[in-house]
């Protein structure tokens, strides 16, 4: 079976992924007007993820930071979205393999991202909470605030604390932006919502593997965020490893194995790569990322390319492939189409080489780092630029206004207007 695509006379190339690179590239590619683009997403949205954390604490609503796909490419010429999950890839016939149908390509590009990498612990993930899309913050959210409604229905306080607890593992900028927002959250809204309960009885925990918080980041913005969110009453325990979860409420961690009772447990600590199957094992690499080229050509194909953070680009400067972060999918992305063009044309390609603009994450209301090149600085300056540069990298004008709204009207009433179970979350057992 084949999907209907309009036929064209111009080579097609098939994207699978609209995440940031995928999208880039598309647009990129439909600016030239020399190829008929296919774009394919098991999803209609594009998603926002940087600000994911905020949907999860009830700061932002999610069509806030998802953005229609078709919307994004209306009235584009030689552009086709068809929303399908991609099984595999038919490298001998040049076909991707999907749940509607067969498609046919001239070039493929694989722009699937990563997923949530669990280390260890694969076969209690159900129960555990991570954030990688729409639907896990709204788990979350949703599992989060039915915690603090059943910690009203029991006085038993150990199972009450349990309830409240949270248990973040991983202590880069997702674990670091979530334990900010969860700790503003129990300072200034929850005492509100839940005036019955001891807010003094919830802890919220970070536990980091390395000595430091945001370890890619400087050793003072890392200082200063440990000093962030200490203020906000986090407890961090970095050189520290989780070792086991019960599924229920029983998390520990530490050389002594020490117990904690929390019954929300976040797992941020890591990502692996969204896999398509039909490529050569040989080319996958650790963490599930795809070897490519300096021209992110996958290696062993002539029509098949790799971008942002799925792919591994190995070469003496970057020994384990560039930063799984947005700006390097959408370098790699534009260089791309520029390279299709040449290919086209029988030109060489250019070697792509990564513009590093700098680093930053943000710990709650005026609390923030910033790592530039050649610059540092931390606190309300740093704020203000992390909030300018997430709200232009949004896509859509309505979303750009909807968030800049939510984002002054929470600044000033110290409140998060969007804690509602619209959609109750009910963990799986680890019999499910």
């Amino acid at each position: 079976m084949k999907p209907y695509i309009p036929e064209s006379k111009l080579p097609r190339v098939v994207i699978i992924g609209a995440g940031f690179g995928g999208i880039q590239l598309a647009k990129s590619l439909i600016k030239t007007k020399q190829f008929q683009v296919v774009l394919l997403d098991k999803h209609n949205y594009h998603t926002f993820q940087p600000l994911l954390y905020q949907v999860a604490t009830g700061g932002l609503e999610p069509d806030s930071i998802a953005y229609s796909i078709r919307q994004i490419f209306h009235k584009k010429k030689n552009f086709i979205f068809r929303m399908a999950d991609v099984e595999r890839i038919d490298t001998n016939e040049n076909e991707v393999i999907t749940n509607i149908g067969e498609i046919t390509y001239e070039h493929l590009v694989v722009a699937t991202g990563t997923q949530t990498n669990f280390f260890g612990f694969d076969g209690i993930s159900s129960q555990m909470m991570s954030l990688k899309t729409v639907p896990e913050a709204l788990n979350m959210r949703s599992f989060i605030l039915q915690n603090f409604e059943n910690a009203l229905l029991t006085d038993n306080n150990d199972k009450k604390s349990a309830l409240m607890n949270i248990v973040i593992v991983g202590g880069g900028p997702t674990g670091v932006e979530l334990a900010g927002a969860l700790g503003e959250m129990k300072k200034y809204v929850l005492p509100n919502d839940y005036p019955e309960l001891d807010l003094e009885q919830m802890q919220i925990y970070l536990f980091e593997r390395q000595p430091r918080v945001l370890s890619n980041m400087s050793e003072v913005a890392s200082k200063k965020t440990e000093k962030y969110l200490k203020e906000l009453g986090v407890q961090i325990f970095t050189s520290t490893s989780v070792n086991d979860f019960d599924g229920k409420n029983k998390v520990v961690y530490g050389d002594n194995n020490e117990v904690i009772k929390a019954d929300t447990f976040v797992w941020t600590a890591g990502v692996k790569g969204n896999l398509v199957g039909g490529l050569d094992e040989k080319v996958i690499l650790r963490g599930n990322r795809i070897q490519t080229d300096s021209h992110n050509q996958i290696l062993g194909y002539d029509n098949i390319y790799a971008i942002g953070d799925i792919a591994a680009m190995i070469e003496k400067d970057t020994p384990r492939g560039h930063p799984q972060v947005a700006p390097v999918a959408i370098q790699q992305a534009e260089l791309l189409a520029k390279n299709l063009m040449a290919k086209g044309k029988k030109q060489p390609l250019k070697a792509f080489k990564y513009t590093d603009k700098g680093s930053m994450a943000t710990v709650g209301r005026n609390r923030a780092v910033v790592d530039l090149p050649n610059f540092k600085f931390q606190g309300v300056f740093a704020w203000f630029v992390w909030l300018a540069v997430h709200l232009i990298s949004l896509v859509g004008f309505r979303n750009k206004i909807a968030v800049i709204m939510d984002w002054i009207y929470n600044y000033f009433t110290y409140d998060r207007a969007m804690r509602l179970i619209i959609r109750p979350y009910h963990r799986k057992s680890k019999d499910d």
